[in-house]
């Protein structure tokens, strides 16, 4: 078996192996995966950190070993916690600009490794705060399909990466993560960081966000922002109407 890791800031995981396939995720700065094909320029991948397969560009990454892999796989490491930290590459005295959520593995002091390259992180590493100043980091933040970063992101990334910096793993669809946690049988008995979905006619779960309580949600629909939540779903005071058919609610807090 082989694995590989992102040192990029963002490499765009898509659906099939063509640059114009859509992106169906992203894997974030020190983010580890299993390799399972490989392609004239792609490699089919399983992330490490959700399970989610996909191509990547075969430039667009750097080999890893084995035993790094399973020590990344079985340890939890330190996070940038700021929409963008810097990251200086020593081998060729370039930055790297990291996005908030990128994983930081064998970090010592400020010095981590990528590979064989070693990396310095500029500035303060950060800590946690708590979920929702996590959550309202992003607000404002451009939809984009597949994203997981404050410059794109869509629903189910931003549910994953917000939980991600709070040490908490998510699968990365909506449809996947409606089947983790535990059942919130009302809005009147939500707290803080519990997840609605919503779903479509078909009944099938297409939108998620994060309850802030048990009026309001924040979510990434054309844009990350704040909304109020009945029983009937989401109100958009935009478009002045109920945009989202409030279908469940789970709590993994």
């Amino acid at each position: 078996m082989e694995y590989g890791i992102c040192n990029l800031a963002v490499i765009p995981l898509r659906a099939e192996p063509n640059e114009r396939s859509e992106q169906v995720s992203q894997l974030l700065f020190g983010e580890a995966f299993e390799i399972t094909e490989w392609e004239t320029n792609w490699v089919k991948i399983i992330a490490e950190s959700d399970g989610y397969v996909g191509w990547i560009g075969r430039l667009q990454f750097t080999m890893l070993g084995h035993i790094a892999y399973k020590q990344i796989k079985n340890t939890t490491p330190q996070l940038t916690y700021r929409a963008v930290t810097q990251a200086w590459k020593i081998s060729d005295n370039s930055v790297v600009y990291l996005p908030a959520g990128s994983s930081l593995p064998f970090l010592e002091g400020t010095s981590c490794r990528i590979g064989n390259e070693r990396f310095e992180i500029i500035g303060e590493i950060g800590d946690r705060e708590d979920l929702a100043a996590t959550a309202k980091s992003y607000l404002n933040s451009p939809y984009l399909w597949g994203g997981r970063t404050h410059f794109g992101i869509d629903c189910s990334g931003f549910t994953q990466v917000v939980f991600k910096l709070k040490g908490l793993r998510l699968k990365r669809d909506a449809s996947m993560q409606v089947k983790e946690g535990i059942k919130v049988n009302s809005l009147s008995e939500v707290t803080l960081g519990d997840l609605a979905f919503f779903d479509n006619a078909e009944s099938k779960v297409t939108h998620v966000g994060i309850l802030l309580n048990n009026e309001h949600i924040i979510h990434a629909s054309g844009r990350v922002k704040i909304d109020t939540i009945d029983e009937e779903g989401i109100y958009s005071a935009d478009q002045k109407r109920h945009t989202h058919k409030l279908c469940g609610i789970r709590r993994f807090l």
